[in-house]
């Protein structure tokens, strides 16, 4: 009896095929060759390839850029809103973060100052300090001048322009920042407060306070820096210069 061969038998393996060498629960998979066909791919898993190494430039440090050129201009800004736009500058600079292009108070605020000065008052004969603008409807601000800072202080409320001519910003002189701050050279450690005297030399007054009070006469001197008014009175059909303080008298 004849056995059958396997000669046609298209079914038999073939054992010069690569996948007779497979193990049996091995899975094929079907891999696109650059040529559009197929191919069974390796059972082996093929090593990742490195990536692309990137190349990147160093970001420039902030300590190579130039130091700021800080110089001192003047503002016009609203009359007796003085205080409340030098806090609103204050403010702007810092949510924008231009700090660095401002100069900066011993407090780490942005420097943005109203020029005061102190001054010695009498009121109901009592005597007190305080402080007047001695430019009113005008604030420093010691500053970089460039586009950003431009149109952060141009555009807070309150404030006008930059003192300049042909709307070009000026820069103040050593000198003008030293009157405006009142920061002179002082030859004692603390300067004393002016006075503010409502008379002039010729005027005629009326003695309120004191023991000449109700007398009359007229003003020969100032003197400002103690407070005092030399007053030539008619005493015993005399004229006698009396120095008197500067809240003891009024002008008739």
């Amino acid at each position: 009896m004849s056995h059958p061969t396997h000669e046609n038998d298209e079914s038999a393996p073939d054992p010069d095929s690569p996948k007779a060498s497979l193990p049996a629960d091995a899975i094929e998979v079907d891999e696109e060759t650059p040529d559009g066909g197929t191919a069974a791919a390796s059972p082996r898993a093929s090593s990742p390839e490195p990536p692309d190494e990137v190349d990147e430039e160093p970001a420039a440090a902030d300590d190579d850029d130039p130091p700021p050129d800080l110089v001192w201009y003047v503002l016009k800004v609203q009359s007796s809103r003085e205080d409340s736009i030098s806090e609103a500058l204050q403010r702007r600079v810092r949510i924008q973060g231009l700090e660095r292009y401002f100069g900066v108070t011993p407090e780490g605020k942005p420097r943005v100052v109203v020029p005061t000065e102190k001054i010695t008052e009498i009121r109901n004969n009592k005597k007190r300090i305080v402080e007047r603008k001695t430019y009113p409807g005008y604030i420093m601000v010691q500053m970089e001048l460039n586009e950003k800072t431009w149109f952060l202080v141009r555009e807070t409320p309150g404030v006008g322009d930059f003192v300049g001519a042909h709307g070009t910003p000026t820069k103040m002189t050593e000198a003008e920042v030293n009157q405006m701050l009142n920061q002179q050279e002082e030859q004692t450690t603390a300067k004393s407060p002016s006075y503010r005297i409502d008379v002039d030399r010729g005027d005629r007054v009326k003695i309120k306070d004191g023991p000449f009070e109700n007398f009359e006469g007229t003003v020969e001197e100032v003197i400002e820096g103690r407070g005092l008014v030399k007053v030539m009175l008619i005493i015993f059909n005399r004229p006698t210069p009396v120095d008197l303080e500067h809240w003891q008298l009024e002008r008739i």
